[in-house]
């Protein structure tokens, strides 16, 4: 089976299980899920979710909104029912649960990859406001909340044992590495034909920084799942998933991060130019 019919499979295997409530919020069950996910019994999964539901709350979300416990009537034979104990979850709440669940599973394997990217995708998409900006407006919200992703990777990196500023930018070297085939911060700062002084992530698309939202996020929660300790573990780590990001970018049909549009205006530009114009109203 290649990439893409994987790919197309997990797609219809993780959709076809979603439901709708009244009021048209999507939402899958944590017992349909445990059975896809090739879990023998509901038990086994239980601990899973547990994870998941601490991976949330370390996230700074609240997890009543993404993990309700609920009962649901089954059928238990000769038309019988009876009340069962189940879960409603968010999309963001399945996301956590393949991330925290058994990765030596293929079907796991691919569903990390899948709802990592779905994710990201469906809160963009449910996000009206988001979608009426600009692509200058679109820039300024990513880049903000990069920044203060980036701020929750320096930290799990520094738990992991990058201790140094030197550190740190090899550290965030080998992330880039990973997501634009091999270059290097410097190289992508030569690429676009920025001066010593201008950042990289100020003269990046929506879609680039969008890219590079995914890997400081996916990097910062796998240092934390896995307990990553030591620099090169760390930097191996960062690499591997600027590396997974590629691939799902490429596996989309997507345009690789180097070779996307470079703005005509930088953000610290773009900041100054809306600050003018909120003054004239």
């Amino acid at each position: 089976m290649t990439e893409k019919q994987i790919a197309e499979k997990h797609h219809a295997t993780f959709e076809g299980l979603r439901h709708f409530d009244e009021y048209g919020n999507e939402f899958w069950l944590a017992r349909q899920l445990a059975k896809v996910l090739e879990y023998s019994e509901y038990r086994h999964f239980l601990p899973v979710i547990e994870r998941a539901r601490e991976a949330c709350r370390n996230s700074g979300r609240a997890t009543e909104d993404h993990f309700e416990d609920i009962l649901e009537m089954v059928e238990i034979g000769s038309g019988a029912k009876r009340e069962l104990p189940d879960i409603r979850l968010s999309r963001y709440a399945c996301y956590l649960i393949v991330q925290n669940a058994d990765p030596s599973k293929p079907v796991i394997a691919n569903g990390q990859t899948y709802f990592a990217i779905q994710t990201r995708r469906q809160e963009l998409a449910d996000d009206e406001k988001f979608a009426r900006l600009t692509e200058d407006e679109k820039r300024l919200a990513i880049r903000n909340e990069l920044a203060q992703h980036n701020k929750y990777l320096a930290a799990a990196a520094r738990d992991a044992g990058v201790e140094t500023s030197l550190d740190y930018a090899i550290f965030q070297d080998h992330g880039y590495r990973g997501l634009y085939g091999g270059l290097t911060a410097r190289d992508i700062h030569a690429r676009k034909g920025l001066k010593k002084s201008q950042k990289i992530l100020d003269h990046m698309g929506s879609t680039e920084l969008a890219a590079n939202l995914f890997r400081a996020t996916q990097a910062e929660e796998k240092l934390r799942r896995e307990q990553i300790l030591g620099k090169q573990q760390a930097n191996q780590t960062h690499f591997e998933v600027g590396q997974k990001v590629r691939q799902t970018i490429k596996d989309l049909g997507g345009t690789m991060p180097e070779a996307l549009p470079i703005p005509d205006r930088g953000i610290k530009q773009v900041e100054r130019a809306k600050k003018k114009l909120e003054k004239k109203k």
